[in-house]
């Protein structure tokens, strides 16, 4: 056990953030900014005057998960999602600034909705994406509520729309090949659609962005390698290309003048705002301190950024960046008093040698020294196409100040590291990421940084997938696994699953009878006997990426193998945990869990 304090669990799940996964958005005028925030324990929709002249305030209430507000044009009225049980099937609902009135636009909707949408410039029409034909597709309906009209329908699940500031176009955002997303361009009354492409075909395009003139679009591709930040011209169909080099540029906006954009630079797990005026050579570059900068947004005069920034020591909050002196300053306060001066460990970053020599990129969370080697924990991101960055973890903060090494590794098929990264797993899902992660175990062995007899392995989503494989794969290395919200037979969570996530299982595995001999090779669920190591599972009945039915039969399974497995099921949760309790109480018992192997 560590000298230096613990840092209280409860206390440090207790800490709201602002909503990263969802957009904020600044009204019209400059005045405001509404965000999602679950300040009070749950997700609801805030307001703030960016002067800072007065708090943020409540605007949304009742029941269910708010997310994604958006202004109208003239900023009387604010629409945002709501997710009921975390099932991620979102309603539209819209809110009145001046009645307080709130209505919801989609009662009858008979099928999930993304939480991504779009007000028309003039206020009379929203975008939606709903999957009510089997797959995610792009409808218009009246902003007053009433019969929508589809508007694109493509072999591939819509996930963002975006309405040109003049109404001729759509930009319409959807999952195309493996892991790639495409941008299409979409007339509004009707006609031929454009999808973004060069000299070599489509486009693996993302966060696609209208100029303020509707003549060009800023987005993020990834085709020569590292996210670059591209500008396509409609009338032309050219490409220019305004970044290149090593590390992600991602998340484009324009400025209010259309002759500067910002966007994310993310290097190694670190980001910095990045200002580019159009013609010039390199950007003016600005951060906060070391950590993960999101969602950038130009004011509309261009005289300042919002972002959300957030790091080991920093929960989520809204930022303000004045451009003329460089002046960050704080929108929102999310870390408590108490926890201001707690001994927040910040993460080196490694390249460990993978099992077949590749170098993979790690996050070492580690302890103040101890007499004897500490215990050391295997943190598994989910996604795959997702990487953790020098971020807000609280859980992590936990952990190390309990003595523990923790130990994040960005495995092959993660993204932030280039196209051929991000790329190799793709139909080899268990295979080369799993090694990844077991690399990262044996890295802690070798170098003398932890326990050898007391590494353990947990992880979220398809974390949680690559900690069963882990276990069932490489039994003798570990000494528990905890899973949360995984899945572990490939052919029943794709039979289980929404049309759009079946659509990523056969894009990144192959087609379950084509391919069965692979499927099942990489289902963990098949090869429980080879566990000797402490589980856990953690599951959300609600969830419809992971369904909870996947931890049930592991359960049942290793139950009937005589091994003891601790297992926990929230009646109505999802995939993403959306209540603060049940957040809690997950972390609380994922910590004892692995407290009774490690200590």
């Amino acid at each position: 056990m560590p000298n230096s304090p613990i840092i209280d669990l409860e206390k440090l799940m207790r800490v709201p953030g602002v909503d990263e996964e969802h957009p904020f958005d600044i009204s019209p005028d400059g005045q405001n900014v509404a965000f999602s925030w679950n300040k009070s324990g749950q997700w609801e929709v805030y307001e703030l005057p960016l002067d800072g002249s007065a708090p943020p305030r409540q605007i949304t209430s009742g029941e269910g998960a708010k997310f994604s507000p958006r202004y109208s044009p003239g900023g009387e009225r604010l629409a945002y999602m709501v997710d009921f049980d975390g099932g991620e099937n979102f309603r539209l609902f819209i809110h009145d600034l001046t009645s307080g009135a709130q209505v919801n636009l989609t009662p009858n909707e008979p099928a999930a909705l993304q939480s991504n949408f779009a007000w028309s410039p003039d206020g009379t029409q929203i975008a939606i994406l709903s999957n009510r034909s089997g797959s995610f597709k792009t409808y218009i309906m009246p902003a007053a509520g009433g019969a929508d009209r589809l508007v694109l329908d493509t072999p591939y699940p819509d996930w963002d729309v975006r309405w040109s500031p003049e109404g001729s176009w759509l930009l319409v955002i959807a999952d195309t090949e493996g892991s790639d997303q495409g941008i299409f361009i979409v007339p509004a009354s009707g006609g031929e659609v454009i999808q973004l492409s060069d000299e070599n075909g489509p486009l693996s395009a993302k966060q696609g962005r209208w100029s303020p003139d509707g003549k060009r679009i800023a987005f993020a591709s990834n085709s020569r390698g590292f996210y670059d930040i591209g500008i396509y011209t409609l009338a032309t169909g050219e490409i220019n290309w305004v970044t290149q080099g090593y590390g992600d540029k991602i998340s484009p906006g324009w400025s209010p003048e259309g002759k500067r954009l910002v966007y994310i630079y993310n290097a190694d797990g670190v980001t910095h705002l990045a200002v580019h005026t159009l013609g010039e050579p390199t950007p003016e570059t600005y951060q906060v301190e070391p950590g993960l900068h999101l969602l950038p947004q130009f004011t509309p005069r261009g005289e300042a950024l919002v972002f959300i920034f957030n790091n080991p020591r920093c929960p989520d909050d809204l930022w303000h960046l004045t451009l003329s002196d460089a002046n960050f300053r704080q929108l929102t306060s999310s870390l408590p008093p108490d926890l201001q001066e707690a001994a927040f460990v910040m993460p080196s970053v490694k390249r460990i040698p993978g099992l077949d020599g590749v170098p993979v990129p790690a996050l070492l969370f580690q302890p103040p020294p101890a007499k004897d080697l500490p215990p050391a924990v295997v943190l598994v991101h989910g996604g795959p196409n997702w990487h953790l960055d020098v971020m807000w973890y609280p859980l992590v903060q936990h952990m190390t100040s309990r003595g523990w090494v923790v130990i994040a590794p960005n495995y092959r098929g993660s993204t932030g590291y280039g196209r051929e990264w991000q790329y190799a797993s793709r139909f080899d899902q268990g295979g080369v990421d799993t090694r990844d992660v077991v690399a990262t175990a044996q890295y802690l062995s070798q170098q003398g940084l932890a326990d050898p007899k007391r590494i353990a392995v947990t992880g979220t989503s398809h974390g949680g997938y690559l900690t069963m494989m882990a276990l069932t794969q490489y039994p003798q290395v570990w000494a528990a696994g905890s899973a949360v919200v995984p899945f572990l037979n490939w052919f029943t969570s794709h039979a289980n699953s929404r049309d759009d996530l079946q659509h990523w299982d056969i894009e990144n595995l192959g087609d379950p009878e084509k391919d069965y001999d692979l499927w099942y090779e990489r289902s963990p669920f098949f090869f429980l006997d080879r566990v000797n190591a402490s589980v856990q599972l953690i599951c959300g009945a609600n969830d419809v990426r992971c369904p909870a039915s996947e931890s049930i039969a592991a359960r049942d399974a290793l139950e009937a193998l005589g091994k003891p497995v601790d297992f926990h099921l929230y009646p109505d949760e999802g995939h993403g945990f959306l209540k603060t309790e049940n957040v809690i109480d997950a972390a609380r018992r994922r910590v004892q869990f692995l407290a009774r192997v490690l200590e």
